[in-house]
């Protein structure tokens, strides 16, 4: 039996543009829930391009990192099931661009939605998880680091997929 502890690792678009946060508004367990665009890290990608991916799926916008805000560690139970995850969050501000004709916004996602920073303060108990605000927070207070802070080893794009 595998007792190894294994977090889940997610990506999140932090975006910003004219004082406003692009969130997306998604269908979840709990219910219609708000968030950051992002989701879990793929096999054989880097953090800054998952994070490009899951905005471009959620968004239908392409989103380029620039910075790293920050890396965070959550836990949430669910409350129909029980259930116990762990999250590393890994989270990205950039440039976003301009909707892509003939994209749609990945499956769940109800629609996008830019908001002041006292809107998404106001709507937190619509929040999908606390760090949807607490990045916006260190975004806001200038929080940023060199995407060069983390580093991907050629294996993980190079090497094939472990057989299960």
């Amino acid at each position: 039996m595998d007792t190894r502890w294994k977090p889940n690792v997610t990506v999140a678009a932090i975006i910003e543009k004219e004082g406003r946060y692009l969130l997306i508004e998604e269908h979840t367990q709990e219910g219609l829930k708000l968030n950051n665009p992002a989701g879990h890290l793929d096999p054989g990608e880097s953090p800054a391009e998952g994070c490009a991916r899951e905005a471009l799926e959620e968004t239908a916008r392409p989103f380029t990192p620039k910075e790293l805000v920050g890396i965070y560690l959550s836990r949430f139970q669910r409350p129909q099931t029980g259930e116990d995850i762990t999250y590393v969050r890994m989270a990205f501000c950039g440039d976003i661009g301009d909707v892509q004709p003939g994209l749609s916004l990945d499956e769940g996602i109800v629609r996008t939605v830019w908001m002041t920073p006292q809107e998404v303060r106001d709507s937190a108990e619509r929040h999908r998880s606390p760090l949807v605000l607490r990045c916006i927070e260190d975004h806001l207070a200038g929080q940023r680091f060199p995407l060069g802070v983390i580093h991907t080893d050629s294996a993980v794009a190079n090497l094939p997929p472990l057989a299960p």
